[in-house]
């Protein structure tokens, strides 16, 4: 991944006002320190910061055509690259670089905006057309990459994009967070959404039974996918069963590419490992013997990984959380509290030489993993409510994978959110997925991957960690960590101050005084009211009787379970 900034139709001295663009764009270098670039034309500017993942010989941006007539910026990753180049080849299209990005490029001249519905991949991106005076601008169906966009009250004609919203809250009066799944076409000047798949219309609950075998393969596919690069990678490695999983099949997998059995990989391979990074490394993170440690560290244990474990202190975290903020650019408060360890952990990773790591973000949103679903009331409503989550990913947990990790120049990829395994999966029947007295969450998922009864079939995870409990981050990576963070806020915010809330946020008002602390200080860092519009905050089905608080401690199942 990497940093996108672009002004459309500036209404001014573009060359005059280029210095001030470069520093705009400089504040999301942290997403792509490998380089750094900018051109502009007629009344147009397009920067780019990048982190060099795939060609990293060749694919600085922005690309510009021969003729200069098209201008790219994308951040994100395309995996079927090489299908699409070898079909554009047979058109005689002739590529510049190595980049997996540069096909959408000449795909925009074979199909204009209708492109996106070919490309298989995550991605936000800007595409100047300057013979047509056109920009179009689209991001990812899910939102794994970050994209917003603004305008000026004093040039209505201008439009400006970013990847992180600090690179347009100083110039912008209005501010947006780019739906996922949508494009934006100057010639039109409206956003429209070109993904409909059958399972967005959450009122249509799905009607397909399970199928455990293609369930387990759409997967494992999904991952070998995602293990496209040319740089050392690893894998997050939290000990739950999703980040467990992941790690599971990358190790299955990547032992298949350096043997041979899967032909034309990405992953340059010597004789000690891929991309001379000698097996396959994991990461974990918590507090001094928290849940999330002891569990990760039996997973790498099976799994025979290179295992990194960091111990972080909760005045560690309580350090960090007003740059949390800053980077996630959120006052949520399950997405601070999840993001601060992770924040951490990516500033370890990132020392080390890796530049992507896997990760399981989107299995609880899909299958219903929170612990709040066992409160749904019926099969619709548990169903409806996956949908929602799934749509709103962007706002919370892909948000925060991408932001945490990109604050360091990390890449994070998302195999459960693959647009094939999310077909399959949005479409299995909600009695399938639902939780219930004799059946755990994600039960599906982990009985798709459980070899017990498969003879001579290696286990991909220890039963007491495939068949472990949810914890979500923010409470496996320690306890304590959570209940500092309201301590702390009790002492910070005092009971006067809090009873204007109200007063002082009428919109979006603090319903805690750990949210209130979190809402400090984003005003400190986005004071302007443009930048609220973009932020939304996750919490559980109170009308299904559930706790507001966002900790899966707060929900009767995991009371029930311990």
């Amino acid at each position: 991944m990497c940093g996108i900034f672009a002004i459309y139709s500036y209404d001014g001295d573009v060359e005059n006002y280029r210095q001030r663009a470069l520093f705009l764009s400089k504040r999301i270098r942290h997403r792509g320190p490998d380089w750094s670039g900018c051109y502009t034309i007629k009344n147009h500017i397009l920067a780019h910061e990048r982190l060099a993942i795939v060609g990293i010989d060749s694919g600085a941006q922005p690309i510009v055509s021969d003729d200069e007539s098209l201008v790219l910026c994308v951040n994100g990753e395309i995996y079927n690259h090489k299908q699409l180049r070898a079909q554009l080849e047979q058109k005689n299209h002739v590529f510049k670089t190595h980049s997996d990005c540069e096909v959408i490029m000449h795909m925009y001249k074979e199909l204009g905006t209708e492109l996106v519905h070919h490309l298989d991949g995550i991605f936000s991106f800007v595409l100047l057309d300057v013979k047509r005076n056109r920009i179009i601008a689209a991001r990812d169906p899910i939102g794994v990459t970050t994209l917003y966009y603004g305008w000026r009250s004093d040039m209505p004609g201008t439009v400006y994009f970013a990847s992180e919203l600090k690179s347009l809250n100083e110039d912008c009066d209005k501010i947006l967070a780019f739906p996922p799944g949508h494009v934006y076409d100057s010639d039109t000047g409206k956003t429209t959404r070109w993904f409909h798949p059958s399972w967005w219309d959450g009122d249509k609950t799905a009607e397909k039974p399970v199928d455990l075998k293609v369930l387990r393969h759409t997967l494992e596919a999904s991952v070998r996918k995602r293990l496209m690069a040319e740089v050392p990678y690893g894998v997050l490695l939290s000990g739950g069963l999703d980040s467990s999983l992941i790690a599971s099949i990358a190790v299955r997998e990547t032992q298949k590419i350096a043997s041979g059995a899967i032909k034309d990989h990405e992953p340059r391979f010597d004789e000690n490992g891929p991309n001379m990074w000698p097996g396959m490394h994991s990461f974990s993170i918590g507090l001094e013997g928290s849940p999330d440690l002891l569990a990760a560290r039996k997973v790498a244990d099976h799994l025979n990984t290179i295992h990194h474990e960091y111990t972080f202190t909760i005045q560690e975290a309580l350090d960090a959380v007003g740059d949390v903020v800053y980077h996630l650019e959120t006052y949520d408060v399950t997405t601070i509290r999840a993001s601060t360890p992770m924040y951490l952990l990516s500033r370890k990773i990132k020392a080390m030489g890796v530049k992507m790591v896997l990760s399981g973000e989107g299995a609880d949103e899909v299958f219903g993993g929170y612990l709040y679903f066992h409160n749904a009331p019926d099969d619709k409503s548990f169903h409806a409510e996956t949908v929602t989550r799934v749509k709103n990913l962007h706002y919370a947990d892909c948000l925060r994978a991408n932001k945490s990790t990109m604050a360091w120049g990390l890449e994070a990829r998302v195999p459960f959110l693959d647009l094939n395994f999310l077909d399959l999966s949005m479409h299995i029947r909600p009695e399938d997925k639902r939780p219930g007295q004799d059946r755990m969450e994600k039960y599906i998922v982990r009985k798709a991957f459980d070899t017990s009864d498969e003879p001579g079939v290696k286990p991909y995870l220890p039963d007491s960690i495939l068949w472990r409990q949810k914890e979500q981050f923010s409470d496996g990576v320690g306890y304590g960590w959570i209940d500092a963070l309201k301590d702390v806020s009790e002492v910070k915010v005092s009971d006067q101050a809090f009873a204007k809330a109200a007063e002082r946020w009428p919109k979006d008002t603090p319903s805690t005084k750990e949210a209130y602390m979190y809402r400090v200080l984003f005003d400190q860092w986005f004071p302007q009211e443009a930048c609220t519009a973009s932020v939304v905050r996750w919490v559980p089905r109170k009308d299904w009787g559930c706790s507001e608080d966002p900790s899966g401690r707060a929900q009767k199942a995991h009371q029930a379970a311990y």
